[in-house]
């Protein structure tokens, strides 16, 4: 039985990457998201390529940045999956490699109580271009998940994960039940199950 499930939150509870939606309102979104699309394909360092992705966003309003935050658009299914996993009494965690910013009105839509992220650091209400937070790193995940498990003492099988890009492989390995959504090939390699189809519904048929 299932007691605990880890999202991913880009591009596996919101339907895009937050960073590429705030590159390209500030004219910098095809560098970005081609330096996101290398990161996920697992093709460059994480940290690295968190770092050089949020550097270009140096000196744009965070009012604006935060503006972005509440309007990211929500995965197909999302609500539904979310009150499904409610139901049951499944506790739900976001783990993003993105940012607060996002996630965070993401959750109070979606009545999801935990995140972890990263900070998008700004001073006199502009983007410095720096970052820190939780999940700076390819590991961050799996760290995270091996703590959380520890902490609410629930084993290994009672976990599930859904994901879809290179960075989620560690949370994939602390994890009994591995959805990969949509994912990079990467990580498809490590998933106990794949879902194709940009509906996060057709994953409650996994659920016991």
């Amino acid at each position: 039985m299932i007691k605990l499930c880890i999202f991913d939150f880009d591009s596996t509870l919101m339907n895009g990457e937050t960073i590429d939606f705030l590159a390209a309102a500030y004219g910098v979104g095809e560098k970005s998201a081609s330096i996101t699309t290398r990161a996920m394909n697992g093709e460059l360092d994480f940290f690295e390529s968190l770092c050089e992705r949020v550097s270009l966003l140096k000196g744009m309003s965070y009012t604006q940045v935060l503006q972005i935050g509440k309007e990211l658009p929500l995965m197909n299914g999302a609500y539904e999956l979310v009150e499904f996993l409610h139901s049951k009494n499944i506790l739900i965690v976001i783990f993003s490699g993105g940012f607060h910013e996002g996630i965070d009105p993401a959750m109070e839509k979606l009545g999801i109580k935990l995140g972890f992220a990263n900070y998008l650091h700004n001073k006199n209400n502009a983007v410095s271009g720096l970052v820190g937070g939780e999940m700076m790193f390819l590991s961050s995940k799996g760290l995270m998940l091996q703590r959380l498990k520890n902490f609410l003492k629930i084993k290994t099988e009672e976990v599930m994960c859904v994901g879809d890009g290179a960075n989620d492989i560690s949370m994939f390995k602390e994890s009994g039940l591995k959805i990969a959504f949509c994912a990079k090939e990467i990580l498809k390699a490590n998933a106990s199950y794949c879902v194709e189809k940009k509906d996060l519904k057709e994953l409650i048929e996994f659920i016991k």
